[in-house]
């Protein structure tokens, strides 16, 4: 019979620890809790530290969950699951608005497209399904940013070229706008990425109501503008859109 390795079981021990009772703890607390010397503890931490399970708070000194646990945790959510409830209420969108829409997940520091519906109208228009977009220029991207610890970290730490003079590279600067974003629900790139272009995406969540995902529709500024900023309505169908898929993920009301 294979026996376990001591040092994983510690390690996950470490880990449930700290996803229950208080927020943040301190190296002798967690090794007094598990019974482990300081100096094992340490070593543990401090491994489990530098690949982004946990991450220690500057000021105390404390322990806590990392952001890389999120990741792990959402990759239960198949991108394919994703697509299928997505389906219909992307349609739907793409039809009332009149706009391509498209369905965006956070990978290799970038937005992942991986559905696309078609504007409805009988212009040529190329399927890009797989094509990467950056997570600080577009909606989709500003979305994940704003709400996906991950994705932040990523954008912040991406090389931010701009893509047009309207493109948002200062990390204050991007900052504020990620705060503008989660206050308002959605985000919005208008020429930030490309000339003549504009977008508007809102988050997608799952039934633990972490962000899975961004939903948003593209098209040309003319048509998805009016009096110097994104039409009302279009916005609010996005958001209804985001909340729809959101809802059959089972995360509830938004």
């Amino acid at each position: 019979m294979a026996r376990n390795i001591q040092s994983l079981e510690r390690a996950a021990a470490m880990l449930r620890l700290l996803a229950g009772g208080e927020r943040r703890l301190g190296l002798s607390d967690i090794a007094s809790s598990l019974g482990l010397a300081k100096g094992t503890a340490h070593g543990i931490l401090r491994t489990l530290q530098q690949e982004g399970f946990v991450e220690q708070d500057d000021a105390s000194g404390r322990y806590q969950l990392g952001a890389e646990l999120l990741r792990l945790g959402t990759t239960y959510l198949d991108v394919h699951e994703l697509r299928a409830r997505a389906l219909v209420w992307t349609d739907d969108l793409a039809r009332s608005s009149g706009e391509s829409v498209y369905l965006g997940v956070l990978h290799q520091q970038g937005v992942l497209i991986v559905h696309h519906v078609f504007r409805p109208d009988d212009s040529r228009q190329v399927l890009e399904i797989g094509a990467m977009q950056p997570l600080h220029s577009t909606a989709l991207g500003k979305v994940l940013s704003a709400y996906d610890p991950v994705a932040h970290s990523e954008a912040l730490e991406a090389d931010r070229k701009p893509f047009t003079e309207r493109t948002v590279c200062d990390p204050g600067d991007f900052e504020r706008l990620l705060d503008l974003t989660r206050a308002r629900g959605y985000a919005a790139d208008v020429e930030e990425t490309w000339e003549g272009v504009a977008s508007v995406a809102a988050p997608i969540h799952d039934r633990r109501r972490m962000p899975v995902g961004a939903v948003g529709v593209t098209g040309a500024v003319e048509r998805l503008c009016r009096d110097g900023g994104l039409r009302p309505e279009l916005i609010a169908a996005v958001r209804d859109c985001a909340r729809a898929v959101s809802r059959d993920l089972g995360a509830g009301r938004f």
